[in-house]
């Protein structure tokens, strides 16, 4: 859990010059509830998954921030989401490395569209743009001080 909270809050400062902070810890897994998503498969002597999901909002602002743009189309925040999504991956691995041994990434693959559970009726799906991070079951909110960024980080393992 800690490994992927410093590889997200790593990822944000080194390449966009942003500290973000994590919220309160839950213990359980939510529903997916967002418009882009970035998954990299981690394998070695642990198998999973490092999912960055978020809002179409703050993954524009993100993709403006990253790629140093002024409007972000499509392709770019399709861009910048794979980019986070493998930057938070890398800074895990070597981390993960350092501390557990082996571990080998995947090529990032993005997702856009409206996810949500099965189980949920469309109108379910929240818009407040809200993200968190994800690991074996624990949820941690991650956002900056002044509040234009909210996302989440899922791992899977």
């Amino acid at each position: 859990m800690f490994t992927i909270m410093s590889a997200t809050q790593d990822t944000f400062k080194s390449y966009m010059n942003t500290d973000i902070f994590a919220g309160k810890v839950e213990k359980k897994i939510n529903p997916l509830h967002s418009d882009v998503v970035g998954i990299v498969g981690v394998a070695g002597d642990r198998v999973g998954y490092i999912i960055f999901a978020t809002e179409k909002g703050p993954a524009e602002q993100i993709a403006k921030d990253l790629l140093m743009i002024e409007e972000a189309d499509d392709e770019a925040i399709s861009d910048a989401v794979g980019e986070v999504a493998n930057n938070i991956a890398g800074v895990f691995k070597t981390k993960y490395h350092e501390q557990y041994g082996s571990v080998a990434l995947g090529l990032p693959l993005v997702l856009s569209g409206r996810l949500r559970p099965m189980t949920d009726p469309p109108e379910a799906c929240t818009t407040d743009g809200s993200m968190s991070v994800q690991c074996k079951g624990v949820t941690i909110p991650f956002t900056t001080m002044d509040g234009r960024l909210h996302f989440r980080v899922m791992v899977y393992m």
